[in-house]
This record gives C-alpha cells, structure tokens and sequence, in this order.
C-alpha cells in the first residue's frame, strides 16, 4: 500500500511536469505575440486566432477522450498525443509562412487534447477517494506555471536569438517533456479500479453538467484575455516586451499560489459558492482597472491573488450532479464547454481588439464572461433546489 501511494505521487510528478510543457508550448504565441505580428504581417485578430487554434480540437477530442484512452491504453495515447506536439513545434520552427504556422499549431494543439482529457483522467484514476481534491489542485497548477515559465523566458530568449530561437526552445522543452514521461511513467501507471457500466446522463444532471461546464468554459476564457492580451496591453502602453511579459507572468504564479487556495478556502469554510462569487467579483473588477490604472504592478498582483481563487470551486460542480456511472459521459461535457470557452473567447477578444484598436478590449470582456459566470453559478443553485423539491435526489 506505502508503494502504491509512493507511486501515484510520482506519477502525478511526471504527469505534471509534463503537462508543464504544454502550458509553455500554448503559452508561446501570446507571450510571443508583437514579434509575430512583425513577422509575419498578421493582426490581433489572427494572433487570437491562433492562440484559439491549439485548443480547437478540443471541441472533437474532449467528449471521446475517454474511450479513445480505453480503446488504446491512457499511456499509449499520451505518448502519442506530445509526439504530435513535438511535430507541431518542429514544423512551427521550420515553417516561413503563417500557413505553416497555423498547420504546426493544429497538429501539436491535437496532441494537447489528448494529454490534457487522458491525464486528468489517469490522476482521477490514481487519486479517486483518496485526496483527490489536492491531487486536482497540484495537477491543475501545471497550467499556469508552464504559463508564466514561456511569459518569462521566451521574450528573454527572442532578444537573444530572435523568433527562431523561442521555437526552438519550444521544441527542446516538448522533447524533454515526452522523454520525462514515457521513462518517468514506465512500470507506475495503474488501471482503473473497477470500472463502472455507464449510464445515459439527462434530465436535471445533464442540464447541471452543461451549466457547470458553461461556467468553467468562460471562467477560463476570462483568464485567456490576462495571459494572452496582457503583453500585448501594456506594450500599447509603452511597455517593452520583456517588462510586459515578465509583469503578466507574476501574475500567473500568482494564480498557480490563489488556485490551491481557493479550494482550502471553500473546504474550510463549507462555503463554496461564497469564494467563487468573491473571485468572480474581484477577478472582474481588476480586469476593468488594469487597463487604466496607474499602477500596474499592483493591480496584476491582485489578479493573480484574486484570478485562482474559484478553480476548485469550480472543479468541483460536477461532483455535486454526476454518478460514478455518468462521470464519463458528464466530464466529456464539461471539458467540451471548457474547450469552446478557451477556444472561442481568445478569437472574440482578439476581433473586438482590432475594431477598437486597443488590446484593452480584451480585459473588458473578460469581466463580460466572468458576469456570465454569476448568473450561470445562480441557476445552477436555483436548478438543484428546485430539482430536491419535487423529490428529486441529485447529491
């Protein structure tokens, strides 16, 4: 039993650094953005649109993740998934057109989805019923670290070596990253412990679901418009790319500290929703100021304190409407929803930026989305009320 858990805790180790490296390999375009827009002649509008594009298959692969994983084995398809990362960063490096930006883009953002739905579903298996909540947040906090670690190094290395050497140090970090876990995950990851038949989700439970995944779809696309606008916002300002880079990448460690707090906070204080609604509130509130304000260095401090606070919260929705029997089909909802948010938000914000002129745009419309999400929390709450008082059992 003492190895088993010494196992599962390396496991979750090599699945997090690995994930790490997909968080950088995502975070290369926005953290990289004026220099792409100065060499290939693009505009805001096809940088969001590029930046939605790694996440896009997401909207394909996230509902039969799952079963692909099941099909093939977790290990095999993970493997698979960041080798197909390693060919979208090795054609990104090669390629002198944006055509061949936008094709290396999709083949690695492939790979993506499938290690992003197949290793949440590998920690579940490893952590269900057994601090499955600490597991979730130290797992979850691989995104923004790989975040802020391309905002803080790729702009260092495009003053030294220009646009090629970011790519390809993009590559270099994608090949360690499969390196890590194909020998990291050898002989350590576990089979399921009995499966459970699957069960059609509806009624209640699949509106809930869909609500719940509504919400973390916009939540997280509200965070899009910090770490993939901020650069780009205070190079408006005057701002170096490095300084601008180097400012938003606090504020994503800042997020990577909030997010495990936040879930401390909910459990400790039984008041889930509370910490989500203060987060939502603060989170908006910031993005408003954070284009305005005189000081900057402040106010993207508070956005990361404030910005992870309702993750856990959020993750744990689902939870509340979904049996062993629906997870399956119910969390293959939800990541669609979470795929869509991400996808589409960076696009609407990157055309609203052009038609305004400003990257500000972007920041406004995250406290849009993070609205959208206080509504969405209360009919999720009415829904479940209303649903126990006609007698229906739903957690």
């Amino acid at each position: 039993m003492e190895q088993h858990a010494s196992n599962r805790w390396f496991v979750l180790a090599v699945l997090f650094t690995a994930r790490v490296t997909m968080a950088f390999q995502f975070q290369a375009v926005a953290a990289l953005s004026p220099v792409y827009m100065t060499a290939f002649g693009v505009e805001l509008s096809d940088i969001g649109f590029l930046i939605g594009l790694y996440l896009a298959p997401g909207l394909v692969f996230a509902l039969p993740g799952g079963a692909i994983g099941h099909r093939f084995g977790d290990r095999r398809v993970i493997a698979f998934g960041m080798v197909l990362m390693l060919i979208g960063a090795g054609i990104m490096l090669a390629a002198q057109s944006w055509e061949g930006q936008i094709v290396g883009r999709l083949i690695a953002g492939i790979g993506g989805v499938l290690l992003n739905v197949l290793m949440t579903k590998v920690v579940t298996d490893h952590f269900a019923g057994r601090e499955i909540a600490t597991a979730m947040g130290v797992f979850i906090n691989s995104w923004p670290v790989g975040i802020a670690a391309a905002l803080l190094i790729l702009p260092v290395m495009t003053s030294a070596g220009g646009l090629t050497m970011a790519l390809a140090a993009i590559v270099a970090a994608t090949a360690c990253g499969l390196l890590l876990f194909v020998f990291g995950s050898r002989g350590n990851a576990a089979e399921a412990p009995g499966a459970t038949a699957s069960q059609r989700l509806s009624g209640v439970r699949l509106v809930a679901t869909i609500i719940a995944g509504g919400i973390w779809g916009l939540y997280n696309g509200a965070l899009t418009m910090v770490f993939g606008f901020g650069p780009a916002m205070l190079v408006e300002r005057g701002w170096s790319l490095a300084a601008a880079s180097s400012t938003t990448s606090v504020t994503l460690w800042l997020v990577a500290v909030s997010v495990p707090l936040g879930g401390f906070l909910a459990d400790r204080l039984g008041h889930r929703d509370i910490v989500m609604l203060a987060g939502f509130l603060a989170f908006g509130a910031l993005l408003l100021i954070a284009p305005v304000t005189g000081n900057v260095y402040l106010v993207f401090l508070l956005l990361g304190l404030c910005a992870g606070l309702p993750a856990g919260p959020i993750m744990a929705l689902p939870s509340v409407v979904l049996e062993a029997g629906t997870r399956a089909t119910g969390m293959g909802i939800f990541f669609t929803l979470f795929y869509a948010g991400v996808v589409f938000a960076p696009v609407i914000a990157g055309h609203l930026a052009d038609q305004t002129g400003t990257a500000s745009t972007a920041f406004y419309l995250g406290t849009a989305l993070l609205a959208v999400c206080i509504v969405m929390l209360f009919v999720f709450r009415v829904l479940l009320v209303q649903s126990r008082r006609r007698g229906e059992t739903i957690c």
